[in-house]
């Protein structure tokens, strides 16, 4: 098994007033020579927008883009005509491929909005953009490892254009599971959004990270209420 441990508190920090962001991953200003990525998983921000701001227009390509909401709304809007809004509970992916342009902000005026903004290297270039977003309900995340994010053509959750597989769940305490590789050759990125809970023998707590990689099945024991978000991607 190799392993990579990243502890909530050593990950990067940028406090611009109305954006409040923890980076996993070199993002921005933040940038360290050993966590440039983790395989095809490049960025995983977790970020908190004070009411009545967010993100203007700006621009993105051959990259796929997930967000995954954990409080409060969050308006999206894009060059391809889509205008939404997602909230706890919804995935959300655009596959930026040749272009796109999109605004985030905060629906509330009043209230923040906390989401995970993760990016995953494209398997391939130049394709065309999309938009697709769904929603889970608690009792599919509950006490199990649901499918939230797949590869194209997978027919599960929300698809993107990489052999990656994002899974979610809420576990009580007490809980154990085994996740067992998607496919042969990849590794997982663990984050733990909320809770503590023990993979392989390692503990996490609330927003650690932990990359694994020549290790199949993962062995997963909730030590309390926990949510959980798997990231298996190549490496």
């Amino acid at each position: 098994m190799e392993m990579v441990l990243h502890k909530a508190n050593t990950r990067g920090h940028a406090n611009h007033g109305w954006l409040d962001s923890w980076h996993s991953f070199s993002f921005g200003a933040y940038y360290d020579p050993n966590r440039l990525h983790f395989g095809a998983l490049r960025v995983l921000n977790d970020d908190t927008v004070v009411g009545g701001a967010g993100f203007g227009k700006h621009p993105h390509d051959n990259m796929e883009i997930i967000s995954i909401p954990l409080e409060g709304e969050l308006e999206h809007g894009d060059s391809l005509g889509n205008v939404q809004v997602i909230k706890k509970g919804d995935v959300q992916v655009m596959s930026a491929g040749t272009g796109v342009v999109h605004s985030e902000k905060n629906r509330s005026q009043l209230l923040p909005v906390r989401f995970l903004q993760i990016w995953v290297f494209p398997n391939q270039k130049g394709v065309t953009p999309r938009y697709d977003q769904q929603n889970f309900k608690d009792e599919a995340l509950h006490n199990q490892l649901a499918t939230i994010v797949a590869p194209m053509g997978s027919g599960q959750g929300v698809q993107i254009h990489q052999e990656a597989w994002f899974s979610l769940g809420k576990l009580d305490a007490g809980l154990e599971l085994e996740y067992p590789l998607k496919k042969d050759g990849n590794g997982v990125y663990a984050f733990l959004i909320e809770g503590d809970v023990t993979i392989n023998d390692i503990v996490l707590n609330r927003r650690d990270g932990l990359g694994l990689t020549a290790t199949n099945p993962l062995r997963i024991k909730a030590n309390m209420t926990s949510e959980l978000l798997l990231i298996e991607v190549p490496v």
